[in-house]
């Protein structure tokens, strides 16, 4: 019978690639620095393949360490999804490794984590601010367990839920021509210069499709990498641009010397949602996570 690594082994070794470090990796496993390179050499030992490239001062994997660490990922997520459906854990009890898109976490998140802290005293929430193509990524493999996203986006073996709905409103700096009507028609939008986020940022494909803007064209050849530096572009009189609302609500075009204005109905929005690893156990705990959303995106509104 085949020589199978242990689950135990392969902890350690992930950790170490997460880290990059051996007393760092020992401290998250909650052993001795000397417990986990055992660990890591007895799985190298097994495998018969160096993981670990000894011969230089930073750390770095070999070829068959990538593979190994990329594989085994999938597999402790398998593992861990087994212990907690199969354990008596409260929901939001312990250690939650919670994702959220770029254009959300500035906005929600200074709402939403008091309300988590209150109300789940023995959560132990670690946040992961990235693009949604990373984080689903890193759902998928295990290292999140849950992400806060802007919907529709494809997501395989990824379910999700449908929190709120957040509305899109133009935003340019005082003098505008798109602020001289109280309601902007879509239709305007195509004369001006519209300034989004560059690809990468699905608020930039949720804007133009859901704002009719069907030739990508009609936005502008260049975009920036963040909502704080699209705004300065805008306030600097170089175009036009569609927020959020949660970012209005919240305060950002104000603060950005921007003003704003209603698109004509129906007005048109991107979907927040909670998505989870299917088979994963964890569709009650994001069910909650979405009612804490909801919440604060309510008390965000109120502000």
């Amino acid at each position: 019978m085949l020589a199978l690594p242990t689950i135990r082994q392969l902890q350690f070794f992930n950790a170490l690639v997460r880290r990059r470090s051996f007393s760092k990796a020992a401290e998250d496993c909650f052993v001795s620095q000397s417990t986990l390179s055992s660990g890591v050499k007895e799985l190298e030992t097994l495998l018969g393949q160096q993981l670990v490239d000894r011969s230089t001062r930073s750390f770095s994997l070999t070829p068959a360490g990538e593979e190994v660490a990329s594989r085994s990922l999938k597999l402790l997520a398998i593992a861990e999804d087994i212990a907690r459906s199969a354990g008596a854990r409260q929901p939001l009890e312990g250690h939650f490794r919670l994702g959220v898109i770029p254009t959300i976490a500035p906005f929600l998140l200074p709402v939403a984590t008091p309300i988590l802290r209150e109300r789940y005293p023995e959560l132990e929430l670690y946040l992961r601010e990235d693009l949604t193509a990373k984080l689903a990524d890193q759902l998928a493999s295990g290292q999140l367990d849950a992400v806060i996203l802007a919907l529709p986006y494809d997501l395989p073996g990824i379910e999700a839920i449908d929190v709120a709905d957040d509305a899109f409103v133009v935003a340019a700096a005082p003098g505008h021509t798109l602020l001289n009507d109280r309601v902007v028609p879509f239709d305007a939008l195509n004369d001006v210069r519209l300034l989004l986020l560059e690809d990468g940022h699905c608020l930039r494909d949720h804007a133009l499709a859901a704002c009719k803007l069907q030739d990508p064209r009609s936005a502008a050849a260049f975009g920036a990498t963040s909502l704080f530096t699209l705004a300065q572009m805008v306030q600097a009189g170089l175009g036009a641009t569609l927020l959020p609302q949660m970012a209005v609500n919240a305060g950002f075009a104000a603060a950005s010397g921007l003003e704003t204005r209603p698109l004509e109905p129906p007005t048109p929005s991107r979907r927040i949602g909670v998505a989870w690893r299917k088979g994963s156990g964890r569709a009650e705990e994001a069910g909650l996570i979405g009612e804490v959303v909801r919440e604060a995106l309510l008390g965000v509104a109120g502000q």
